[in-house]
């Protein structure tokens, strides 16, 4: 047994405090070594991220971005330049609304998400997906919103790349939305080629037939509303091809929403 008096145990306890107040300091000490020796680099401009700032974007490329416009259409999201919306007639009847942050046109948007996307840095999602959460959908959609699902990778490109960008941003997006990500119920069944250089209609002939649903489909999402995530969206040929599996699969209403929209001719940016 080990008796202390009361000075004894002030001391006991303001050498703990001590010794805490110093390893605080020693970690403080540590880490602005670190960013000076090793300061963070923007993923985007390359430029070194001011300290406090969380994030491998800096605050500058974010407040660069390049958001769509208003007004807008109520439904797609998209620069409304009339009475009728031609984005609005490429989706079908049972897409609810679709949303986009940024265009993602040769400048900051674009290159946060080919940082995103093919040079490794899965952690820009973060900071997208924080911005994808504040856009304004039509009430109903936040109502009844109850899963996301990220546009799949195949198997052999998931691997190559090491994650699937989609995928990222549905999990970063999910705990600010309080839903599910449901990543088992849509499957990438052959490889396609890149739509980058594809014309509209190339680009539909490119993924028909590309994606089926699980069996889990069924069970878990059948008669509910589902958010279909990707990086970027240009004609929404993809996004189609993947609400037209789920919707067949029993998902009563799918919307979209994407961290970059590509503009079209004659879209005001």
């Amino acid at each position: 047994m080990v008796w202390l008096s009361a000075r004894s145990g002030r001391d006991v306890v303001g050498g703990a405090l001590s010794a805490a107040r110093s390893s605080h300091l020693a970690h403080v000490a540590f880490g602005a070594l670190a960013d000076l020796l090793l300061p963070i680099c923007c993923a985007s401009c390359g430029r070194a991220v001011d300290a406090g700032e969380a994030g491998i974007i800096c605050g500058r490329c974010w407040a660069r971005l390049r958001l769509l416009p208003s007004p807008r259409c109520v439904r797609c999201g998209h620069p409304a330049t009339g009475d009728a919306c031609k984005w609005c007639a490429s989706l079908p009847a049972y897409v609810r609304a679709a949303r986009s942050v940024c265009w993602a046109t040769v400048d900051t948007g674009q290159r946060i998400v080919h940082s995103l996307k093919y040079d490794g840095w899965w952690r820009i999602a973060d900071g997208a997906a924080a911005r994808m959460a504040r856009l304004d959908w039509p009430t109903d959609v936040v109502d009844e919103r109850a899963a996301l699902v990220p546009v799949p990778l195949t198997a052999s490109r998931q691997r190559q790349r090491g994650y699937n960008q989609s995928e990222c941003l549905a999990r970063a997006l999910a705990p600010l939305w309080r839903v599910p990500v449901h990543c088992d119920v849509l499957v990438r069944s052959r490889s396609t080629q890149t739509q980058t250089r594809l014309t509209p209609e190339e680009r539909v002939r490119n993924v028909h037939g590309a994606f089926s649903a699980t069996a889990a489909t069924r069970t878990m999402l059948r008669g509910t509303h589902v958010v279909l995530v990707d990086d970027v969206v240009t004609t929404a040929a993809t996004l189609n091809a993947c609400a037209a599996v789920l919707h067949d699969a029993g998902v009563r209403i799918i919307s979209y929403v994407t961290f970059g929209r590509a503009p079209a001719v004659g879209d005001r940016l």
